[in-house]
C-alpha cells in the first residue's frame, strides 16, 4: 500500500530499525532537490528493548547517536515483524461505511487479545476471481507504547511506526503481480505474500542452522515447508497465481538462501528471484548511485520523499481538550474555570509589569545610545589601527636573531632583509665560504623562534662570491622578552 504523506515538510529525518539486540540507523537530509545520507550505522544494544527499563534503553540509544554526532530528533521507526499478528478475512459484499465495523468484529473473533489492547492496520486485496479480502495486522499496544517511551528517553520524536521490512517490497495497489517475498535479516526471515495489490500473508520464520563451516544461515527446508503451509491457507485461485519467490536482503546470508531454496521452489512450480535490496538511485539519494542501502535508510528516504509504504502503527494522540472534558464533572469544571480565570489575571498583571519595566529600560537606552555609538566607533578604530602600534619590538628581535646567526668574521653578508606581517622573513646576500653559509642556516634552524627555513638558493662559482637567498617563519608570540 502506498500512501502520500500530506504533512508539514521536514528537511531531515532519522530512520531506525530494531532487530533483536541491534539497531540499524540512517540520518538523511534534503539537499538541492535530492536526499543525502549524512550518517548510516549499525550498533548493538546491550539492553532488551521490551524487558529493560525504558529510561536505560533510551539512554543507551542516545549515547550511540551522540557518539556519531547525530542530533536529529524526528525519526521513523521500524519494529520487528515478529511483534505483529496477522489475520486474513474474506470480505462479503457490503457498503463501504460498514466495512470498518465488520473488520473490528472479525478482529475480536480472530485475535487472542481484545481490540483495546491492540493497534490494528489492514491491507485489502482482490483475488483473480474478483473476491475481495483483507489482511489485518495487529501489534500489542503495550509494546508500541513502551517503544514510544524508550524513544522519548532517547530524546527522539517518532513520526511513524512501521514494520521493519524492506518498504520497497510492499505491494502497490495498482500492481497485478503476485509473489512470495522472503525478507532476510540478521535475526530471522520475514515472509510476506503480495497478491492483488495487497498483503495476503505476513509472518516471521526463525529457522537458522550452522553449516559445515560453522556459518549460521537460514535452513531452506524449514522455510520452504513453512512457505507451503502459508500458501495452503490461501484460496485456490490466489495460490495458483503465485509463481514467483523473491528473496530480498543484503550480504551472503540472503544470497545463500536464494541458492538453497531454488530446488524446493522449482518443485513448487515457482521461479526464484534474488534482490539485494533497494539502491540509492531508487530512493532518490545523492552520491550513492547504484549502491545498496538498508531498511532504515529506505524508510527515511520514502518518508522524506512524501511516500509511505506499508501500514502505520504510531499510537494515536489523545486530544487534550477531550481528555480534560472527560476527566472533570460540571462542578469540578466550574471550580477549574474559576481557578483558570485567577491564573489568567495573574498572568495579565505580570505581563503589564513586564511592559512597564521594558518601557523604563527603553527610556534609559534612549539617553545613553549616542554615547554607546561613540564608544563602539572608538573600539572599531582601535581594532583597525592596533597592528600599527605594536610595542613588542618584534621586527628588531627578528633582526637581532638573524644578526646573531651570521659569523662575526664577515664571511657571510646579508644585503636585503624583507619582513612581512612580522612573521615571514626573506633574506638575501653574498658569501665567499659556502660552509659558513651552511653553518649560518644550521644556526637559524636551531632557534626555537624560527621555523620552516626553506627555499635556499645560491648562484655563482668559487672563487667569486656566491649570491644566496632563503626565507623562514618567525613563530614567537607578540609580548616583549624580559630584559
Amino acid at each position: 500500500m502506498i500512501k502520500i504523506v500530506k504533512k508539514r515538510s521536514i528537511s531531515s529525518l532519522l530512520g531506525l530499525v530494531f532487530d533483536g539486540s541491534r539497531v540499524e540507523g540512517a540520518w538523511l537530509r534534503r539537499v538541492n532537490g535530492g536526499l543525502e545520507v549524512r550518517r548510516a550505522f549499525t550498533a548493538p544494544l546491550t539492553l532488551d528493548l521490551l524487558a529493560g527499563a525504558p529510561e536505560l534503553v533510551g539512554r543507551e540509544i542516545r549515547d550511540r547517536l551522540d557518539e556519531l554526532g547525530i542530533r536529529e530528533r524526528r525519526c521513523i521507526v521500524g519494529f520487528p515483524v515478529s511483534w505483529a499478528l496477522s489475520l486474513e478475512t474474506k470480505l462479503p459484499p457490503m457498503p463501504e461505511e460498514d466495512m470498518a465495523s465488520f473488520l473490528q468484529i472479525e478482529a475480536e473473533r480472530g485475535f487472542p487479545y481484545g481490540p483495546e489492547a491492540l493497534l490494528i492496520a489492514s491491507s485489502r486485496y482482490r483475488s483473480g476471481s474478483g473476491d475481495e479480502y483483507a489482511t489485518q495486522v495487529a501489534v500489542p499496544k503495550d509494546q508500541l507504547l513502551r517503544l514510544e517511551s524508550v524513544l522519548k528517553f532517547a530524546r527522539l520524536q517518532p513520526e511513524s511506526f512501521a514494520l521493519g521490512i524492506d518498504p520497497t517490497q510492499w505491494p502497490d495497489p495498482a500492481s497485478k503481480v503476485s509473489m512470495l517475498i522472503l525478507d532476510v535479516t540478521d535475526r530471522a526471515v520475514n515472509l510476506m505474500i503480495s497478491c492483488g495489490g495487497g498483503v495476503a500473508g505476513l509472518r516471521t520464520l526463525s529457522a537458522d542452522h550452522a553449516d559445515e563451516g560453522g556459518q549460521v544461515r537460514p535452513y531452506a527446508d524449514v522455510i520452504a515447508r513453512e512457505a507451503r503451509i502459508t500458501l495452503g491457507q490461501l484460496a485456490p485461485d490466489m495460490r495458483q497465481s503465485i509463481r514467483l519467490l523473491r528473496v530480498v536482503g543484503h550480504g551472503e546470508r540472503a544470497r545463500q538462501l536464494a541458492e538453497d531454496i531454488l530446488p524446493r521452489a522449482t518443485a513448487m512450480g515457482m521461479k526464484v528471484e534474488f534482490v539485494p535490496g533497494p539502491t540509492g538511485m531508487q530512493l532518490g539519494l545523492q552520491k550513492t548511485g547504484g549502491e545498496k542501502v538498508g531498511t532504515a535508510c529506505a524508510l527515511a528516504a520514502l518518508e522524506l520523499g512524501g511516500r509511505r509504504f506499508g501500514l502505520e502503527f504510531l499510537p494515536p494522540k489523545v486530544n487534550p481538550w477531550r481528555q480534560f472534558a472527560a476527566r472533570y464533572s460540571t462542578k469540578k469544571l466550574a471550580w477549574t474555570g474559576a481557578a483558570a480565570a485567577v491564573v489568567a489575571l495573574l498572568a495579565a498583571a505580570l505581563f503589564l509589569t513586564q511592559q512597564w519595566q521594558l518601557s523604563q529600560l527603553r527610556s534609559k537606552w534612549s539617553g545613553m545610545s549616542s554615547k554607546v555609538a561613540e564608544l563602539e566607533n572608538l573600539q572599531q578604530q582601535i581594532r583597525r589601527y592596533r597592528p600599527w602600534f605594536d610595542d613588542s619590538l618584534r621586527g628588531l628581535r627578528i633582526l637581532r636573531k638573524l644578526t646573531e646567526s651570521f659569523p662575526e668574521d664577515g664571511s657571510v653578508t646579508a644585503k636585503i632583509v624583507d619582513i612581512r606581517e612580522l612573521s615571514m622573513v626573506t633574506c638575501s646576500g653574498s658569501t665567499k665560504d659556502s660552509k659558513a653559509l651552511l653553518k649560518t642556516l644550521d644556526h637559524l634552524r636551531g632557534s626555537k623562534e624560527i621555523a620552516n627555513v626553506k627555499d635556499v638558493q645560491t648562484q655563482g662559482v668559487a672563487p667569486a662570491p656566491l649570491q644566496f637567498s632563503f626565507n623562514f617563519q618567525w613563530s614567537e608570540g607578540g609580548s616583549s622578552e624580559p630584559q
